[in-house]
């Protein structure tokens, strides 16, 4: 039997009508689908209910993967698409398997002879490095730093140094209520030269990019970005 496809679907990285930031193409794909992966079901729903999907909300199947989901139950997750129908993954906000649970159901797609089909739509950590004025022929994703206050600063002082040997620009987030933490420990712990971004809230109302070296950030107020979806980047 042919297997289905695993569509890889965006969404928006917030309270953004999908047609500002979806094309149309992604949509179309999203509509009709009766079968979905998600990190969450609720939120899946809701983006369904925004497109709106062509079939009612009640007979489309939605089951959960996040970092809870044991390895063993990605086989179920992935059976509508080995028994011939096309599936859908979302993430939570943007685009899934980046950052996200979603790439262990990627890679069982690839072993399984699933065709994974990636769709256009916004990535938060493309977005900021594009717009951040950092090198982007050199550059990596961390994720989140340690939670520890001296386990962070070691972290960035060994993120700074690697920037500095491989001209590379480094790439991180963290929980919106710790930005302030994060920022602050970025501008007291980088040498004066190295380079910061912020980028808080991208294709959002009020997106704000912001690159400045250290020496410039501490004679500045901080940011206004707690609590608010914000991606850090550094180049020493």
């Amino acid at each position: 039997m042919k297997t289905g496809r695993l569509y890889l679907i965006p969404v928006p990285l917030g309270q953004t009508p999908v047609t500002d930031v979806l094309p149309e193409p992604v949509r179309a794909c999203a509509q009709r689908l009766v079968n979905f992966v998600a990190e969450n079901a609720r939120t899946a729903r809701a983006f369904l209910k925004s497109l709106p999907a062509d079939t009612p909300l009640q007979q489309i199947e939605i089951l959960e993967l996040n970092e809870h989901t044991a390895a063993s139950a990605l086989p179920r997750l992935l059976a509508p698409a080995l028994a011939g129908n096309d599936l859908g993954l979302i993430s939570e906000a943007g685009c899934p398997a980046v950052a996200d649970p979603g790439a262990a159901l990627v890679a069982l797609a690839h072993q399984q002879g699933v065709q994974v089909v990636p769709m256009i739509g916004p990535s938060s950590i493309l977005l900021a490095l594009m717009a951040s004025g950092l090198s982007g022929q050199s550059f990596a994703f961390h994720g989140y730093l340690p939670s520890g206050t001296q386990e962070r600063e070691k972290r960035l002082r060994e993120l700074e140094k690697e920037s500095r040997q491989q001209r590379r620009t480094q790439i991180f987030i963290e929980t919106p209520y710790r930005n302030l933490q994060v920022f602050g420990a970025l501008v007291n712990t980088c040498a004066p030269s190295t380079r910061i971004c912020v980028a808080t809230d991208l294709t959002l109302a009020g997106e704000q990019i912001t690159t400045r070296p250290v020496s410039e950030w501490r004679c500045q107020q901080y940011p206004e970005i707690s609590r608010r979806p914000t991606v850090f980047l550094l180049q020493a």
